[in-house]
């Protein structure tokens, strides 16, 4: 649970904001869209393994 302690003449606003935050960092809603639909170890692997292959060759035209 996530709570957040608002300050004295802290607006509602800021604290909104604080909240925001600490519940973006909790991953909450990336977790349930991914859950949302079912992709095959097989697949998710393979993805994997293509962003890993694509950050590698972006290190490597760095150090060009």
């Amino acid at each position: 649970m996530i709570v957040v302690n608002v300050k004295e003449n802290e607006s509602i606003e800021k604290a909104l904001k604080r909240f925001k935050k600490k519940f973006d960092k909790t991953g909450v809603i990336r977790e349930l869209r991914r859950r949302q639909h079912f992709e095959k170890p097989s697949i998710s692997r393979r993805t994997e393994v293509i962003k890993a292959a694509y950050k590698q060759r972006m290190q490597e035209q760095e150090g060009k």
